[in-house]
């Protein structure tokens, strides 16, 4: 049985693409979040560590992630302890 939501997500194929994306950048931003939570780093320590400043590190805890390129979310990452690696589903 297709939910309220699903109904209105599937409807409209840019409205999909639009969620899509969007969700996952909450998930990346939220990930983020937590790792930071978890190592209690913060802002200024995670964007030195990373090489970036804190402004990109304040775009991915923001959900404004999508603004920010691959290679520097991946440094974030790695300064996190993770790596990002990219398998063919």
């Amino acid at each position: 049985m297709e939910s309220t939501f699903d109904k209105y997500i599937n409807s409209n194929p840019d409205r999909k693409e639009r969620f899509d994306k969007e969700y996952n950048e909450f998930l990346l931003s939220e990930f983020v979040l937590e790792k930071m939570e978890e190592e209690k780093i913060s802002v200024r320590a995670l964007a030195q560590k990373a090489g970036v400043s804190p402004t990109v590190i304040q775009k991915i805890r923001s959900k404004d992630a999508g603004k920010i390129n691959f290679r520097t979310f991946t440094n974030v990452l790695n300064s996190l302890g993770y790596k990002v690696s990219i398998e063919k589903k």
